[in-house]
């Protein structure tokens, strides 16, 4: 078998089975060991999956801009949205991560819910600054442009400073064995606190983040009190998910 083809042939058993070991492809695939770890750190160098010990897993697909990210599953998102802003209750402080799933949460809340948001997202902010009825607490630090969310020393020390009754936070991967991960480091370090400092954490998860990872680790699956979904999700992908004791709240796509 030709190189490209081995590495194809890895590529759909990982898009098969969400997941490949190093050991179980050298036996089928009659090569060493080394020349698989080869062919994964060059699938991951070309961003076509995620490197783990003894593997590989899909990647995260969190890598596109803000910007062309708006633009992926849009129904899917307003239908995640319209779930988890439901959990939402009066005069309730909550903590609402950037991302554009959890924008459309902010889009989707009552406009007589009496609540503070704590956000580290401009664009979230923005979005709430007419409603007539929400506090908004904006959280300060460095602005990172790809995600367009506050993150550093300042907006973790602030967020040291809350005890929010709910996390809303926006999942870049989250797979049951590796948890809640990202592609920066400050941000998993600012999505740390925001964990930290809420009674319930909720997960708002798309489809093609299921069962993915990145390169920096958040938490474990456990840190999550809920998981919002699209319906549209197969149940077979939630199986594992329901074995740890997670709220699944799924929603229909519009």
């Amino acid at each position: 078998m030709l190189t490209a083809e081995r590495r194809q042939f890895i590529l759909e058993i990982l898009n098969k089975d969400k997941k490949v070991l190093s050991s179980e492809l050298s036996a089928d695939l009659k090569v060493s060991e080394d020349t698989i770890r080869r062919d994964l750190r060059e699938l991951a160098e070309a961003g076509l999956l995620q490197r783990v010990h003894g593997g590989a897993l899909l990647k995260s697909p969190a890598t596109a801009s803000y910007a062309d990210r708006q633009k992926q599953a849009p129904k899917e998102k307003e239908a995640i949205a319209r779930a988890a802003a439901k959990l939402v209750r009066p005069r309730q402080v909550v903590i609402l991560d950037g991302g554009t799933t959890t924008l459309q949460v902010a889009r989707h809340l009552p406009l007589d819910l009496q609540a503070t948001i704590v956000t580290n997202s401009p664009p979230i902010a923005i979005a709430l600054a007419e409603h007539p009825q929400i506090e908004v607490v904006m959280l300060g630090g460095q602005l990172y442009k790809k995600a367009l969310v506050n993150v550093g020393a300042a907006t973790i020390e602030a967020l040291g400073m809350i005890r929010a009754d709910l996390c809303l936070l926006g999942v870049c991967s989250l797979h049951p064995e590796v948890g809640i991960s990202v592609t920066n480091l400050d941000e998993a370090h600012v999505k740390r606190a925001m964990i930290q400092g809420a009674a319930e954490v909720v997960g708002l998860v798309t489809a093609q983040k299921l069962d993915t990872a990145a390169t920096y680790v958040v938490e474990s699956i456990q840190a999550l009190t809920y998981l919002v979904t699209a319906a549209t999700v197969p149940h077979e992908m939630l199986v594992a998910y329901k074995d740890l004791d997670i709220t699944i709240i799924r929603d229909e796509v519009g």
